[in-house]
């Protein structure tokens, strides 16, 4: 993904989703702003039956509802329960609620932080708790009502992590550690820390993907996707010089977080062919170089068995899901 053409495909007008979602149930986390909160919009409009706002702050996602609520004139459809990434007793708590739900259709996993002041949340830098750690727990604890909704009403159930292009550009020096989430715990290389775990996201998702498949317990669409860059409120902690550059490229280069939220549209909506791969501009994309390859494979490989053994440490059992 070359900066030129990342660039040009800013420009590009995307596919207005249409789809019908009627009788679907939906979770979308990190819904009360910017891309979350206009791909809950697209799900209400298309006539889903249930939209859940899974959100930390409860107030601000009651007030998204509202605004979906007035824009759609459907009333009755969005509910908002409360999710709080940095937690894994509130991830699983969220997910034992979910796991009674009579369907789960789509699992929209939009929710990321960036920060750049430094802290720990469960052990682990706040970034790697929230955009890779509690995702996936998330994902595995709900993968078998996702699989029970494919089967009871023989549809395909959908996985998708909203990743991004930062994935590009970090190189990922602690692949080369004895453990990589240990290393992660450290300050050094933190200013790549939220595009590594962008980066972390897609390993986890290709490897879930595949492991999914490989149990033969169902079929779950898991997918991922880049929006690009969208002049939504994920930017705005910024320090100086950062929001100095990213300034002027939003409003040159930023697509609306409407125009964003299509993407992950796309993926929500994305065939089998779409599974265990991720997409840019609503169409499918290659992989960033660290990922290829036998060193790839292998740095994928490792990830993945440090991150199932560390759900498996806090949920015994827990990927038994997978």
């Amino acid at each position: 993904m070359s900066l030129f053409g990342s660039l040009l495909g800013q420009f590009t007008t995307l596919p207005y989703p249409n789809e019908d979602c009627t009788g679907r149930t939906v979770i979308v986390t990190g819904a009360n702003v910017g891309l979350g909160l206009e791909a809950a919009r697209h799900f209400v409009r298309l006539n889903a039956a249930k939209v859940i706002l899974a959100c930390r702050n409860v107030d601000k996602a009651e007030a998204a509802k509202q605004d979906i609520e007035g824009s759609t004139q459907r009333h009755g459809v969005v509910d908002v329960w409360q999710l709080d990434l940095s937690s894994f007793d509130s991830v699983n708590e969220f997910a034992a609620r979910a796991a009674k739900l009579e369907r789960l259709d789509v699992l929209l996993n939009n929710a990321s932080v960036l920060t750049f002041e430094w802290a720990l949340s469960e052990g682990h830098e706040t970034m790697v708790t929230v955009n890779v750690i509690s995702t996936l727990l998330l994902t595995v604890r709900l993968l078998p009502i996702l699989r029970q909704t494919g089967t009871r009403f023989n549809v395909t159930p959908h996985v998708v992590i909203v990743s991004s292009g930062g994935a590009f550009m970090t190189y990922f020096p602690e692949r080369k550690a004895d453990e990589i989430l240990n290393r992660l715990k450290v300050k050094e290389n933190y200013y790549e820390r939220y595009n590594t775990t962008k980066l972390m996201q897609l390993m986890a998702m290709r490897k879930l993907a595949q492991a999914a498949d490989a149990s033969g317990k169902g079929r779950v669409v898991i997918n991922s996707l880049d929006p690009g860059l969208c002049r939504t409120q994920l930017f705005r902690g910024l320090p100086f010089p950062f929001n100095w550059v990213l300034g002027p490229a939003l409003a040159v280069f930023g697509r609306t977080a409407e125009m964003g939220s299509r993407t992950l549209m796309a993926a929500a909506f994305g065939d089998y062919e779409t599974h265990g791969r991720w997409m840019a501009n609503c169409k499918l994309h290659s992989w960033p170089p660290v990922m290829a390859g036998a060193e790839g494979e292998r740095v994928m490989d490792k990830l993945w068995g440090e991150l199932a053994e560390h759900l498996e440490g806090m949920e015994p059992g827990v990927m038994d899901n997978v």
